[in-house]
């Protein structure tokens, strides 16, 4: 199984866009390609799937255990001539040797290529390189793309790798082309200009100047062995029908929590809560996930009918997971930074509002008070929290706690409701699709 992971020195070397270009680049030659992303992150798979063509799809070692990893890789990658898998942050940045690039590759025994940034740098270059290939033996590194490289420097490249011996897989160089950020990483793919010339525009940089041949055959390695999911179809005749808000609003979505929905028997329907004006006929369940409804406030809030419908929803009992921006959305209001407000849909007591820093940003394990929709009491599942808005009514029936031990309560969670901050992924433990499908399908009547 042909598979690669394109990791970076670090956030900003430039990794995503020479993924980006490389993609583009396998799709001219008329190849299939798959794409991944490690750790828990959104929006680059999106610029990955408005790409390919396809799902995007997530390989993060804090939320799964190795088998996981590899089962999906597989699942994910089996029909396609090569995987590309975008690395995260730093390729050895992650949580108790959880959650980086590097133990990805170590769990699913894939070859790395590490980006580096090399603007205002020369010989220099050489103490990266070094530097990364000797940090953590054993290591999957195999070589090097050298980003924002002038041409002249190139031999210096070369001659580097050769004395480290590692390969030199060719340079990006500096182009006009850079992804536009905001305070929670790149703007979405969606929101890019002219998205589709520019990423062609890529590919052919990277045809230019990138050995991708030579990434083919690097990539060319045996996936280790693991053990298939049982995942056992809940219902077979009738499905419980799932609504999934998905528009500019709201488009944090992960790809395997919507298809291990389906592999259970659910039915998925997505709906715009900008746009819609009722709920999709028939659900049983909703989830609205997170985004940006920061940005789009006036439209959420003058979507009376949409409000309505969300609310009622809620009031009957309906399934709802609300995660970060779906659960501001439940609010009674959000508070903006001029001061004005927006009435949201009333499920929760309070106020969502801006603040100046991210707001218990990264990986937690929750634990459970009581039984609620996603698991049992005393039960801890993993989670991730990135967000710089906060409420004035967080919740308290989880207990978060960090790697480091910080710990505070979070979560308004029932038998019919999770809605919090923290962001879930449904592989981390089957068993909250699991849960969350079977309180659907009773809520609609419908038998296994």
């Amino acid at each position: 199984m042909k598979r690669v992971i394109i990791g970076g020195t670090h956030s900003g070397c430039g990794k995503t866009t020479v993924v980006c270009a490389v993609l583009a680049a396998l799709k001219a030659r008329g190849l299939a390609v798959s794409s991944f992303k490690c750790g828990p992150d959104y929006i680059d798979p999106m610029f990955h799937e408005s790409i390919i063509g396809a799902d995007a799809h997530n390989l993060d070692s804090f939320f799964c255990d190795d088998n996981t990893l590899r089962y999906l890789l597989c699942t994910n990658g089996e029909k396609s001539d090569i995987s590309v898998i975008e690395g995260v942050m730093g390729y050895y940045d992650g949580v108790g040797g959880r959650g980086s690039a590097h133990s990805v590759s170590a769990a699913t025994g894939t070859p790395s290529v590490i980006v580096i940034d090399c603007k205002g740098a020369s010989e220099s270059i050489g103490a990266v390189v070094k530097g990364f290939l000797d940090y953590k033996r054993p290591n999957s590194i195999k070589g090097f793309i050298f980003n924002r490289l002038p041409e002249r420097l190139v031999p210096l490249a070369k001659d580097i790798c050769e004395e480290s011996g590692t390969k030199y897989f060719g340079f990006f160089p500096v182009t006009s082309f850079s992804l536009e950020s905001r305070r929670l990483g790149l703007i979405t793919a969606a929101e890019v200009a002219d998205l589709k010339k520019i990423t062609e525009q890529l590919g052919v940089l990277a045809e230019k100047h990138i050995l991708l041949d030579e990434l083919m055959n690097t990539a060319e390695s045996p996936l280790p062995d693991f053990e298939p999911l049982k995942l056992n179809r809940l219902f077979e005749n009738k499905h419980p029908k799932i609504a999934v808000a998905k528009d500019r609003a709201f488009c944090f979505i992960y790809s395997d929590n919507i298809t291990l929905l389906e592999k259970l028997g659910c039915e998925i329907e997505f709906f715009s809560p900008m746009n819609d004006t009722k709920l999709p006929d028939n659900c049983c369940g909703i989830i609205l996930c997170g985004g940006y409804p920061e940005l789009y406030a006036a439209e959420l809030s003058s979507n009376s009918s949409m409000l309505a419908a969300i609310k009622s929803a809620a009031a009957s009992g309906m399934p709802i997971i609300a995660e970060c921006g779906g659960f501001m959305y439940l609010h009674d209001t959000m508070k903006m930074p001029d001061g004005s407000e927006y009435g949201m849909v009333g499920a929760i007591k309070g106020t969502a509002y801006e603040t100046q820093r991210l707001q218990r940003f990264g990986y937690v394990t929750l634990t459970a008070d009581a039984d609620n929709l996603i698991c049992a009491k005393g039960e801890s599942i993993p989670a991730h929290e990135f967000h710089y808005w906060d409420s004035t009514d967080c919740g308290e029936s989880f207990k978060a706690e960090k790697n480091d031990g910080r710990n505070w309560r979070c979560v308004h969670a029932d038998k019919a409701m999770y809605a919090g901050f923290p962001h879930l992924y449904f592989y981390s433990d089957t068993g909250i699709a699991q849960r969350f499908a079977a309180a659907c399908a009773e809520f609609g009547g419908i038998d296994g």
